[in-house]
């Protein structure tokens, strides 16, 4: 018991940010009632970029070819109606 209480005791007494600790990043979101913090380390924003990464490229590439497709379909469709006799 008395191990815990000094445990607890040096834990208090220690200081809460370590000295080789990466910085965090904080971004505040105020509303009139509430006030929330959020504080993220870069270590999981890095893990974030790298889990959602592949994923925004791949609907960058898919919206990018589905709008050459939606392209070159009216262009000739238009090319179409522009050739027939009146």
């Amino acid at each position: 018991m008395t191990q815990r209480k000094n445990n607890y005791r040096a834990a208090l007494h220690r200081d809460p940010a370590e000295p080789g600790s990466a910085p965090t990043r904080a971004t505040t979101l105020s509303t009139r009632f509430v006030r929330i913090t959020i504080e993220l380390e870069p270590e999981a924003a890095r893990s974030l970029d790298r889990w959602t990464a592949p994923a925004v490229t791949l609907l960058s590439h898919t919206r990018t070819t589905a709008l050459h497709l939606l392209s070159a379909f009216t262009q000739t469709a238009s090319a179409s109606t522009a050739d027939r006799p009146s």
